[in-house]
């Protein structure tokens, strides 16, 4: 290569080096875009990533429903819950036909939590289960969902054989505030369990339109009747008090 030539070539690459480092000084914005791109693609495929393990997490925790063990079987159960993952819901409506009760009323507890109407029929029909406390967790579950479609199995569960049911039904239909349920409110004002007539009298003040079932405690009616006291007790102090002279 001839020495011009060597001469030209060096004079181009030192020319396209100047212009590359002057754009960059007149314009930074273009280095930060690039980077800008390259790190938004990166929290992009971490988002995707993050919602991928999350789903795939609660599909191995539905998988694991089927566990021979009733204990893991709570365990995932109360999992699920914890997460707050609306996807576990057909799962767990089916859950409720496990043979072991406890394991059925954690799920009524897991279906409240969740909030899902989809639940709402599971838990109609969990008011009529074998077990108590599956019983009384699916009351206060419906009460907490807030559907009126569920009055009726609740004015049911109003009669229950279990004290602590009718309790439960009663407080959720007054949760529920449907004129409805009046009649049978005011046939447990005579049950034979206080607790459950407390409860009626309680939600009937609810759906009457009572604000509040408890009555807040009264203000003092008699103000102060001095608002300034006097700080000094004495009415006439002495400034300067004789000394005691013993003889």
């Amino acid at each position: 290569m001839s020495p011009v030539a060597v001469f030209i070539r060096t004079l181009l690459k030192s020319s396209a080096i100047f212009i590359g480092v002057t754009a960059i000084f007149l314009h930074p914005q273009l280095e930060w875009r690039a980077t800008s791109q390259q790190n938004g693609f990166g929290s992009l495929q971490g988002v995707g990533a993050r919602q991928g393990g999350r789903e795939g997490t609660v599909d191995a925790l539905i998988d694991a429903l089927k566990d021979p063990d009733a204990g893991v079987r709570r365990q995932v159960i109360r999992t699920l819950a914890s997460m707050r993952s609306t996807r576990a819901v057909p799962a767990l409506i089916s859950a409720m036909k496990d043979a072991d009760a406890d394991t059925r009323s954690i799920v009524v507890g897991a279906l409240g939590d969740l909030n899902d109407a989809r639940a709402l029929p599971a838990l109609r029909d969990a008011l009529k289960d074998e077990n108590v406390t599956v019983r009384l967790r699916a009351a206060s579950a419906l009460g907490d969902l807030g559907d009126r479609s569920a009055v009726d199995a609740l004015i049911t569960a109003a009669k229950d054989k279990s004290a602590e049911v009718r309790r439960r039904a009663i407080g959720a239909l007054g949760d529920l505030g449907d004129e409805r349920a009046l009649d049978t409110l005011m046939q447990a004002l005579k049950d034979e369990d206080a607790s459950v007539r407390r409860s009626a009298a309680s939600a009937i003040a609810e759906i009457s339109g009572g604000h509040s079932a408890h009555p807040r405690p009264r203000p003092n009616p008699r103000p102060n009747p001095n608002p300034n006291p006097n700080p000094n007790p004495n009415p006439n102090p002495n400034p300067n008090p004789r000394p005691v002279v013993w003889r």
